[in-house]
């Protein structure tokens, strides 16, 4: 959306309402500004409440993990045979313990006791989420205990979605009012918009969605699709559909989730790959997208997704360069879908063929596009690959706010020069997106200025409040969007371009893990 101070860009989509131009002639602060107040906001809240402890935090996070009794008799299969793996390599390295933890689970679960499964498999997790067996434990654990009507359908758990509820429709309605927006009709609406991101993350929260990697954003998408494409959108509804000020307002907040620190932890050779990664899969996506004939717009949002980190990418590069969220839709859509295979065929890949277990992990780590499946696909081959794999992902992750910078500078210099407008710092400034400074300083905060204990303390609830906001947003980008318009967008090009992309990734980045990480240029890291 635009600015007081600028034009919309060229590429951006235009209002979907008429009220949406009209109210904002006289907006008091820009969306961008806006979206930065209310972010810091409400990660003001959470350190006082942190700091003075007068609300417990905790009862910021709901669980929406649950399984049925039929899906955990259903994986319980692979899991014993994984279980007898590791009991027969902890006897082979003499260590009794494991080997007697990891038979109590496969007990509980030959007996299908709910409860036996969730205390054998708590004590096979204290082994830690670093050990294979830990893991494991877990895993198993998470799903044993997700009980629908125990954990996720009890008030205790509603009642925390209800509190954050209640303080994002108080923190958003004041937002609205500073843009300038039709107040009384946004309060009306903007509950059903919450109501509908709740039930997608019930519904991605089921225990086969969380192993295949099917996230929250595609249930919210598929929702607003149904009821766009469908009965379509209600005139009621309408003022509270707010696609870009949910999105801006939830990548502030993502800001003070990513921590310099943790790029310099993840090590050398982690850096070193991702950035190699970055760089050469982002240029040739983009070159890709161009010689398909896919417009630089929607071309950044691809690149910018097959080579850091997938959905939150995506998220970041479209809010950096203000781009169409239709297209925002088909990106997350896309990846989430490849995703799914390449959680399976790549660790058959390196176990079928004597891949290095270290080289294994870097692969993943540098390919797939969220943390949870490097973890459950660096699991099925070994610890040190699942290992492996998570320094390389946090190394990638930690770079969306620099890619995100680059992309708001080299979008803005592109405007000015497809207008012909000498691209002065004045205007690199007007068309910079605000928001964007926002989520870095953010992150600079809690990386240089906050106590490790603060940071710690406030991640878990910051980061399910950022979740709200940005479920609420692809709710409201499917009910922006006529299915068929999502189907047909630009006949496939961008989906061949991502493909294509995806696999110059998968090649150029074993390549890379084999330098790196095989004793090629350098000698293996020490990581078991």
């Amino acid at each position: 959306m635009s600015t007081l101070s600028a034009n919309p860009p060229a590429s951006a989509s235009p209002p979907a309402e008429d009220w949406n131009t009209s109210t904002r002639s006289q907006t008091r602060l820009s969306e961008d500004w806006t979206a930065v107040a209310i972010g810091f906001l409400v990660i003001a809240l959470v350190l006082g409440v942190f700091a003075w402890q007068f609300a417990d935090l905790g009862k910021a996070v709901s669980s929406y993990r649950w399984t049925t009794d039929g899906q955990i008799a259903a994986m319980s299969t692979g899991w014993t045979q994984q279980l007898d793996a590791i009991a027969t390599d902890a006897d082979a390295r003499g260590q009794p313990q494991v080997a007697s933890l990891s038979a109590a689970v496969k007990d509980a679960l030959q007996k299908g006791d709910r409860k036996e499964i969730v205390s054998a498999a708590a004590k096979l997790s204290k082994l830690g989420s670093k050990t294979l067996a830990g893991a494991l434990g877990a895993e198993i654990r998470a799903h044993a205990a997700a009980d629908a009507t125990s954990t996720v359908l009890t008030w205790n758990n509603l009642s925390k979605a209800l509190y954050v509820g209640l303080g994002i429709l108080i923190l958003a309605t004041i937002g609205i009012a500073l843009i300038g927006g039709p107040v009384m009709p946004f309060l009306v609406g903007v509950p059903v918009v919450f109501v509908l991101a709740g039930l997608a993350r019930f519904l991605a929260g089921n225990g086969l969605f969380v192993n295949w990697g099917i996230e929250y954003v595609i249930f919210a998408l598929a929702l607003g699709l149904l009821i766009s494409n469908t009965v379509g959108v209600p005139a009621w509804l309408k003022p509270a559909v707010q696609t870009e000020f949910f999105i801006k307002t939830g990548l502030v907040i993502l800001g003070a989730s990513l921590l310099f620190m943790e790029v310099l932890q993840a090590g050398v050779l982690g850096i070193a790959q991702a950035v190699l990664v970055i760089f050469v899969v982002w240029y040739a996506c983009m070159w890709l997208a161009r010689k398909l004939r896919v417009d630089d717009e929607f071309g950044a949002m691809l690149a910018t997704a097959v080579s850091i980190c997938g959905v939150s990418a995506a998220i970041a590069a479209c809010g950096a360069i203000q781009g169409d969220k239709r297209k925002l839709s088909y990106v997350t859509s896309l990846v989430l879908i490849v995703a799914v295979p390449m959680m399976i065929v790549m660790p058959w890949v390196a176990k079928s063929t004597g891949m290095d277990d270290l080289v294994a992990g870097a692969w993943l780590g540098g390919t797939l596009d969220t943390s949870a499946s490097v973890v459950a696909a660096g699991a099925l081959i070994s610890e040190a690959a699942m290992k492996t794999g998570v320094i390389v992902k946090f190394s990638q992750n930690a770079l969306i706010g620099v890619a995100a910078f680059m992309l708001a500078i080299w979008w803005a210099l592109k405007a000015g020069k497809a207008t012909g407008e000498k691209p002065s710092a004045a205007v690199i400034w007007q068309r910079f997106p605000k928001f964007v400074l926002g989520f870095i300083a953010a992150s600079v905060v809690f990386s240089f200025f906050l106590p490790a204990d603060i940071v710690a303390g406030t991640r878990s609830a910051l980061g399910e409040i950022r979740l709200w906001w940005f479920a609420m947003a692809f709710v409201c980008i499917g009910l922006e969007t006529r299915f068929i318009e999502l189907a047909r967008m630009e006949q496939g090009r961008p989906a061949a371009a991502f493909i294509g992309a995806q696999a110059l990734n998968v090649v150029w980045t074993l390549l890379l893990a084999y330098l790196l990480f095989g004793g090629v240029l350098f000698a293996q890291p020490d990581i078991r």
